[in-house]
Formats: C-alpha cells, structure tokens, sequence
C-alpha cells in the first residue's frame, strides 16, 4: 500500500491522513483505492463511530489532484486519467453519502481534489491558514469532484462565481461560501483532534457541540458584503448576460471580474456556467455521472493539456486557448459534454 495516505483507528474513530507535504498532498489515483476501501470498511463497522480527514504538514490539507500525471498525453496517462476520475467520483459521492460524522481537517489550502474529500463530509473545520479554491477554468477544466452539486449550492449565485473565476477565499469568506461549517484556530486544531477522538462523537450534533467549544469568531466576510452585487452580476441565464453585466457596472470589481474570465479557456468558463445551471436540480450521483461524462469528452481537447502545461509544467502562464474567445465557443459544442461516453456510465456501489 502506498505511503502517500495513512489510517488508522483510535477509541472507535478512523483517521485517515493525506501524506504527501512536498506536494502539498496533491491527491493521486494510489491514494483513492486504499481510501475508498477503508471508508466502506469503516462505514460497514460498527465500531468506527466517526471519521477524520487532515493533511500532513502545515502547508495544505489538499492541494488538488496529481494535475501533471492526469494532463500526460500518451497511453499510459489516458489509462491514468480514466482510472482516477472514475474511483476520485467514486470516493466524492461516498463521503456524500457517509451515513456517520466525516469530519475534514482542514489547515492550509484545499483546491480542487481537495475540496472534493472535505466539501462534501459533515463537517468542514478550517483554520485561519485555510485556503480555498475550483480553479479549473485556468487549466482547461471544469469545477468536478461534485463542483456540480455544492457549487450550485452555495449562498445565491456565489457558485457561479467561483465557478467562472476561481476566486481564492479565506477564514469568514469560506464560511459564508458553506465550504466550511466552522473555524479553528491552528493552535487549537490538535486540541479539537484529541478531544474529538477521546469522545467519538457519533452523531452530527455532538460533534457540532464538542467543535463549538474550540470554534471562535473568524472576523467579518467580505463576500457576505459583496453577495448582493456577486447575486446581481452573476445571476444572468448565460455566460453572456453575465459578461454583459460585468461589463456595464463600473465598479472596480466587475471589471477586474471581466479580466479574470476573460484570461479563462473560454470552453471551460461557458462549459461550467452549463454545468453549474444543470447541477441545481440534480441528486449528488446525478451529478458525479455527468461530471464522469465531462471529464470523457474534455480528455479529447485541447484546452486541458494546453493549461496544465501553461499553468503547471513550462509556468509561462500564457494559455493559447482554442477557441480563443467566448464568442468563438458554439453552444451546440458544450452541449456534447454531457453526452454520454464510450467507457459508459459511472458505477456506484
């Protein structure tokens, strides 16, 4: 088994510690089999009464997926690709499901693959080191791992703009945001660990009270100031009207929103505005079988290979997006994400 991701059991309580600090504890498809094998163990055992999530080092709880393995372009990596969205979903949709407290850790930054092994749990608990991010519009992506389901979620149309932009929170913006449900300082998050292993809470409520006595005030969010605009501007029925909006307030904000999407593959921003809309009113497993379909079709373009080496292997951080513009980009080619894909559908249970 590999050394990447370690368990353990103490007093009825399963931990299960990301062990990658070097890389930031980037997720791999090595770390999700073991993972989703002892969660369904532990599910099944009814000695386990409650589940922790942390990432080693102080650095990151989880930086995102393995970026750089799944953009490898030559049959070993089409293998790869295939093999870790189809059991990440798989582990996404499972701590969506856990029917006992899965309580995530969270000390440092949590993007991407990481956001899926903590969004989705019962208890999401940062500290002020906490970063959060979907940057996958920057890489020729999609927000997945469930950005289909939670993000469409979040309070108003504050989804969509993280979706479109991949704005990066912290501490109160987090919370306001429901990526998280409460903050713990650093230097009490060991505290919280043992005190949350010596009780093995087995129910949301006691863990809920037993994390209020280490939880303390985060500040004031700024996002909670700036939903009502985020609502207004992002609240259009396309990727145009939203553009449209942007583009007519003069505020420094919209404009500096209008930039950042703009620096965006414009398939991927218009790809996750679809997405994000279609998630509203699916189920969880809904959601992870369309993301399965999306990351099919988005595997045999351009833009994802092109972002990765943009943004992650030559850093020059000048994409050559194909199409260029959101203009360029047909509706009736998003529309095809969400077919259905040779390698079927994805598989629960």
């Amino acid at each position: 088994m590999t050394q990447d991701i370690e368990f353990s059991v103490r007093n009825g309580v399963g931990t299960i510690l990301l062990n990658r600090p070097k890389a930031l504890n980037a997720l791999t498809h090595d770390m999700c089999v073991p993972l989703e094998t002892h969660l369904r163990q532990w599910k099944a055992d009814p000695a386990i009464k409650a589940v922790i999530i942390k990432g080693a080092g102080d650095k990151a709880f989880c930086a995102g997926g393995d970026i750089r393995k799944l953009a490898d372009r030559g049959p070993e990596g089409t293998d790869y690709r295939k093999r870790f969205w189809y059991d990440e979903y798989r582990c996404n949709t499972l701590i969506g499901e856990y029917p006992k407290p899965f309580i995530a850790l969270i000390d440092g930054i949590f993007m991407g693959g990481g956001v899926g092994l903590s969004v989705h749990g019962s208890h999401r608990i940062i500290s002020e080191f906490a970063t959060f991010a979907m940057p996958e519009t920057g890489i020729g992506l999609f927000p997945d791992v469930g950005g289909t389901y939670f993000l469409p979620r979040c309070p108003g149309e504050l989804g969509t703009y993280l979706g479109l932009t991949g704005a990066r929170l912290k501490g109160a913006d987090i919370l306001t945001a429901g990526a998280a449900t409460h903050f713990v300082p650093r230097e009490k998050m060991q505290a919280l660990e043992d005190a949350l292993i010596e009780a093995a809470p087995d129910t949301k409520a006691a863990v809920d009270a037993l994390v209020a006595m280490f939880s303390t005030d985060p500040g004031p969010s700024r996002l909670a100031e700036m939903q009502p605009q985020i609502d207004r501007l992002f609240g259009g029925a396309s990727v145009a009207e939203i553009m449209n909006a942007l583009q007519a307030d003069p505020s420094e904000f919209a404009q500096e929103q209008v930039k950042i999407i703009r620096s965006k593959s414009p398939t991927s921003v218009k790809l996750t505005f679809a997405q994000l809309r279609r998630g509203r009113n699916l189920s969880l497993r809904d959601c992870m079988r369309l993301e399965w379909r999306i990351c099919n079709h988005v595997a045999l373009g351009h833009d994802f290979y092109e972002g990765v080496r943009a943004v992650i292997i030559d850093k020059d951080h000048q994409p050559k997006w194909k199409p260029a513009t959101l203009e360029e980009v047909p509706d009736a080619d998003i529309e095809a994400y969400f077919q259905p894909v040779p390698e079927g559908e994805l598989q629960f249970d």
